[in-house]
């Protein structure tokens, strides 16, 4: 572990007074020990009159960007941390200083393997936007004359930033194993969960190969869509850590001047928003769950059929066709108010133990959903009752899958942003027939027809290995009958065993009694003769081999 690093975030946790988020009981005594002299740090006593959430920001904000990022991540998980801690992770901004261009460019020409004059027709050396991992320049590229064509973005990842990444790391997963031991709350938490679902995103964005891919994939997906464009990939530009695109002309969806100015269609706007999450999720499967307002414009044609223009998809999800389902009933059947149906799909599922009280949880849910309901459904949030009930299902041992947490995130994210398009926003309103059309349509004849289709070779080719498969299933049942005979004789005979154990201990107790009823004479004579024989009986099943 880097002793140095080490050092620097003790120092910040101390500054920030993060230890008093541990009740004293719980702190390690170096802790304890650590805190008196620490007082005396600068700026500790300004950190005295932040809140909590406001001293994590900071403390997160001090350490650097990776850390920036990991905050990031942990406000979009509400079901882990307080509100008010949510509220302020929610402000940190993924912005750092550039590094110089003389290094991009030497990045892009090693990678390329050719001057960049070779390569663009221009490129310029000022940044369009730098970022924790990576920075982007714009450039052109050369048509077929030589002369400047389409216009691109250079997007190059930070020297060393694996180095750094894979450092930060091992940081965080101490820190994570350490609230989990400490905090009185820390296993219900989760922290080694989360930092597992850091690394899984933060490494996803080191290999721009495949945020490439995954744009190519989404482009795919909405060709020729009225709702969303993807910017095109240059492949011949293309490597791990330099990837040239498509350089797009849009508003950024957060500048509602510039979207007014032209006119355009807000209601529909927020809607279509809507529509590409859940054709992302149920249709496509696979979705961008990086939607967050700097990643997302708006096209400057067509105002009144606005079209999104998204970018950065090195973070993407897709669920199994288990969670698509039951993720659909439970939306269907939580705006239904049906809690029970609701319960029982989250035991189906698996999403909580098999073993859990359905009744118990149905009324859980029913306590945290029944209030929500209450509003007019366009006053709801959705996102906020899918994450209220992950909160309830964590009473009952739910384990969210990360596919779910990204899920959870991009919901999140496209429900803020709609309603800070059309505060009026009936996000139910385009969902509900939404999700009854995509129902229907997994049980129509049309849909298993072509599951057949899609299948059927592959069940055709296995086909003639069942007769196989099944004489040597019979031949492993054929063998393990022995053995399993044989434990059933061993349990068996424990059982026997038990049974007179427990037979010599009551027959010492009669025995006692007995002792006391001679030593007694009058005690025998005020039993009745019927609790002697039902007596005798019971020592006689006792005694039964």
């Amino acid at each position: 572990m880097p002793v140095a690093r080490s050092l620097t975030i003790a120092r910040i946790f101390l500054r920030y007074r993060l230890n008093e988020l541990i009740p004293t009981e719980h702190q390690p005594l170096w802790l304890r020990a650590a805190w008196a002299p620490a007082k005396l740090l600068p700026g500790n006593k300004k950190s005295k009159s932040m809140g909590r959430g406001e001293r994590l920001r900071r403390a997160l904000e001090d350490l650097g960007p990776i850390y920036v990022k990991f905050g990031q991540l942990l406000s979009t998980r509400p079901d882990l941390l307080p509100p008010d801690m949510v509220q302020e992770l929610n402000q940190l901004q993924d912005n750092v200083p550039p590094y110089p261009a003389d290094q991009c460019i030497a990045r892009v020409e090693a990678a390329l393997g050719a001057p960049v004059d070779e390569l663009f027709a221009e490129f310029e050396r000022e940044p369009l936007a730098s970022a924790s991992v990576a920075q982007v320049h714009a450039a052109r590229l050369k048509d077929e004359s030589g002369a400047p064509g389409q216009s691109v973005v250079v997007k190059v990842l930070r020297p060393g930033i694996d180095k750094v990444i894979q450092q930060d790391l091992q940081l965080l997963r101490y820190i994570a194993r350490w609230i989990e031991r400490y905090l009185p709350d820390g296993r219900r938490m989760r922290p080694v969960e989360v930092v597992e679902d850091y690394r899984h995103t933060i490494e996803g964005e080191l290999d721009l190969v495949r945020e490439a891919s995954n744009g190519s994939e989404l482009k795919r997906n909405f060709a020729n869509s009225p709702l969303l464009y993807i910017p095109e990939v240059y492949w011949d530009f293309t490597r791990e850590n330099v990837l040239v695109l498509e350089r797009i002309d849009g508003i950024p969806v957060t500048d509602l001047a510039q979207l007014r100015a032209q006119n355009t269609d807000m209601e529909l706007l927020a809607e279509r928003g809507v529509e590409i999450f859940f054709k992302q999720v149920f249709e496509h499967n696979f979705f961008h769950a990086d939607m967050h307002p700097g990643n997302i414009f708006v096209s400057r044609e067509y105002p009144e059929r606005p079209k999104y223009i998204a970018i950065d998809t090195a973070i993407v999800g897709s669920l199994t066709r288990e969670d698509q389902y039951y993720l659909a009933r439970n939306l269907l059947a939580m705006f239904r108010r049906d809690y029970r149906m609701v319960a029982e799909l989250h035991v189906q599922s698996g999403w909580v133990r098999r073993d859990t009280p359905v009744n118990a949880f149905e009324a859980a849910i029913r306590a945290v959903c029944e209030p929500i309901f209450e509003k007019p459904l366009g006053e709801i949030s959705f996102a906020r009752v899918l994450i209220s009930l992950f909160q309830t299902a964590r009473r009952f041992d739910m384990e969210v899958q990360p596919q779910l947490v990204l899920l959870q995130k991009t919901l999140l994210n496209i429900e803020g942003l709609g309603r800070q398009l059309y505060p009026q926003l009936d996000l139910w309103k385009t969902a509900h027939p939404f999700l009854e059309r995509w129902m229907r349509e997994r049980i129509h004849p049309k849909t298993i027809v072509g599951e057949i289709r899609r299948y059927g070779p592959e069940w055709l080719e296995k086909f003639p290995q069942l007769p196989q498969l099944a004489f040597s299933a019979l031949e492993q049942g054929r063998e393990l009958a022995p053995q399993l005979h044989r434990l059933g004789d061993e349990l068996a005979g424990s059982q026997r065993r038990g049974r007179r154990r427990y037979a010599r201990i009551i027959a010492s107790a009669l025995l006692a009694v007995g002792a006391a009823f001679v030593a007694s004479p009058g005690l025998v004579a005020q039993i009745p003769p019927a609790s002697w024989a039902l007596g005798a009986l019971a020592l006689g099943v006792l005694l039964w081999p």
